[in-house]
């Protein structure tokens, strides 16, 4: 699916939520959008658990 198709829909699913369930359930269905993005993003294989959870010290470029 195209990305523009997609960032149309949760636009649409982020309007919805706004406009009948107010501003809570709009930071609600973001939040829950965000965590799946990331973990839609594990199961890819384009993120590892380490690229959060590293540390301080570690300078890797």
């Amino acid at each position: 699916m195209n990305l523009a198709v997609v960032g149309m829909i949760a636009g649409m699913a982020l309007g919805f939520a706004g406009y009948f369930g107010g501003f809570g359930a709009f930071l609600l269905v973001a939040a829950l959008g965000a965590i799946g993005f990331v973990a839609g993003r594990f199961l890819e294989g384009d993120l590892e658990p380490g690229d959060f959870f590293r540390v301080r010290g570690d300078r890797r470029r």
